[in-house]
């Protein structure tokens, strides 16, 4: 029994760890894509296909939960009355739980809108080594709102989140920084992510993690949709070019990655999340230097180090505690 908590926290590390992945590599078609759209077309087109992506999977979820439930019993003899009790006990609370998925799937699709619309329209105005750098601060942002929201974060933690910005420093930062237009849009984004990681954290131990992802996405959609007509002039032939980084960013890095990190955060701690996640900007570089023949110097080399210490580090505690536990339950 004690031991499945650490078996949770590594699955959800995993796939955490695959999202950053996923993440990173879509750097290349959410370059592209701009280069065709805006920023609320490309963001709402890739929502659509994202929600899109999900309704079959949620489909054939739900029949292997019902398929579940009736090899769950010992035939029709043990169902009878106490079938039927069980039936509206489960009525009954299945209207909350609805109404946590719905206020879930909004907010955190809310919060998905504006951080995405706000990181591509501050990249037209700034490098991209400065965006990547100030999107990452979710990994110092995240622990200080949990603080505010009553949440302990151990000083190992802390350690790892200090040792991560220096990473994300020595990797993406190539030039001197200063204080401009597109600076302080990118770091609106990262306090928008920030509030999404947290509300995920919130919502996903409650809800069925592919449903709520699914209502983000479409949330997402309707609101990128109306910033699209008010502040843009969709063209559906260009819209028709940049098929397939829009495709790739829908598909993969939304439906696929944003999934992943819902089902992710219900066993991981939402610091030592958002830690993982900002490993994309590893990632996108070493993506690079593999698919397009990108060079690495020592200063990128040793922020990925760093990254992947900080990683290690913040795994230190959680793996200790638990270890404690076993031994106090025996």
């Amino acid at each position: 029994m004690s031991s499945k908590p650490g078996r949770g926290q590594l699955g959800g590390s995993l796939c955490l760890f695959l999202t950053a992945c996923i993440w990173g590599t879509a750097f290349v078609a959410q370059s592209v894509g701009t280069e065709y759209v805006g920023a609320f077309t490309f963001n709402m087109s890739r929502s659509v296909l994202a929600g899109l992506v999900l309704l079959p999977v949620i489909a054939i979820s739900g029949r292997m939960k019902k398929n579940r439930g009736f090899s769950g019993g010992n035939g029709t003899e043990t169902a009878g009355a106490g079938g039927n009790i069980a039936e509206k006990t489960a009525g009954k609370d299945e209207k909350p739980e609805k109404k946590q998925l719905i206020a879930g799937g909004i907010l955190c699709g809310i919060a998905l809108c504006v951080a995405s619309n706000l990181q591509q329209i501050g990249i037209a105005y700034t490098t991209v080594g400065k965006a990547g750098f100030i999107t990452a601060m979710y990994i110092i942002l995240v622990p200080v709102f949990s603080v505010f929201l009553h949440k302990k974060a151990g000083m190992k933690l802390w350690i790892s989140v200090v040792i991560a910005v220096a990473g994300l420093y020595l990797l993406c930062m190539t030039e001197g920084f200063s204080v401009a237009k597109g600076d302080l849009i990118v770091f609106l984004c990262a306090v928008a992510f920030s509030v999404h990681i947290l509300a995920v954290s919130y919502f996903a131990p409650r809800v069925d993690g592919i449903k709520m992802s699914c209502i983000q996405f479409w949330t997402a959609a309707v609101i990128s949709a109306a910033g699209m007509l008010i502040f843009e002039q969709p063209d559906p032939q260009a819209l028709l070019d940049a098929w397939l980084p829009v495709c790739y960013a829908g598909v993969l890095s939304s439906g696929v990655g944003y999934t992943l990190q819902i089902v992710g955060q219900k066993d991981v701690n939402p610091t030592l999340a958002s830690l993982i996640m900002s490993l994309e900007s590893v990632i996108s570089v070493i993506a690079g230097w593999v698919l397009l023949h990108q060079t690495m110097g020592a200063r990128e080399i040793a922020g990925c180090v760093l990254m992947f210490a900080a990683i290690i580090l913040a795994q230190l505690p959680e793996r200790r505690r638990n270890a404690a536990q076993e031994k106090a339950t025996h």
